[in-house]
């Protein structure tokens, strides 16, 4: 019984991972169940055998997308120690700026297309955007709502920054971006006390 529930639960993981790689690189409306399922390697059928509706499986994409980047976050804080916001800034402004879609930060690829989804959808974002926030925040020095405050600037200057690098078609243009944002994301350290 068991080996048939991990069996599942690995299928779901397979569907889940292709599902959230597809909504990065062509948005919700660019695919359909059959492409999501044709995606994972499965029928339609055994899609809808996980998820009841593409909605659904898009709502899970996005919590795990989101909890992909708080584990990052705790990964980079656990790693660097008291260097890891640099380095989560340039490993943001470096790999997650210039990897290929389907594998990029679901905050920065799925964001708006969570503003267009379901209030279901936007309140899984939601809970899991808070809880990357506290990840960060966590790691940042200061009073709690300063921490926090700086968070969610931070979070937003990259996420807008690697939006307008990937949008441009010129390197020179995208790297002078994201140059800036990396200087204007640096300076936030502290900014609060200052």
């Amino acid at each position: 019984m068991a080996h048939k529930a991990g069996k599942r639960e690995a299928g779901r993981g397979r569907i889940l991972l292709s599902a959230g790689r597809m909504f990065r690189s062509h948005g919700f409306g660019g695919c359909g169940v059959d492409g999501l399922a044709k995606g994972a390697e499965v029928t339609s059928g055994a899609f809808y055998a996980h998820f009841k509706s593409k909605a659904d499986a898009f709502r899970e994409a996005v919590i795990v997308g989101m909890a992909d980047l708080r584990r990052g976050v705790e990964q980079m804080r656990e790693q660097f120690g008291s260097r890891w916001r640099s380095g989560f800034i340039d490993f943001y402004l470096g790999d997650r700026r210039t990897c290929d879609l389907a594998d990029s930060c679901a905050l920065q690829s799925l964001s708006s297309e969570v503003a267009r989804a379901s209030d279901e959808v936007r309140q899984a974002y939601e809970t899991e955007l808070h809880s990357v926030i506290e990840a960060m925040g966590a790691g940042l020095a200061g009073k709690p709502k300063a921490r926090r405050e700086e968070a969610i600037a931070l979070l937003a200057l990259l996420m807008g920054g690697v939006t307008m690098a990937r949008a441009v078609q010129d390197p020179a243009t995208s790297e002078a971006i994201a140059a800036a944002v990396r200087k204007a994301a640096l300076a936030l350290e502290g900014a609060e006390a200052r």
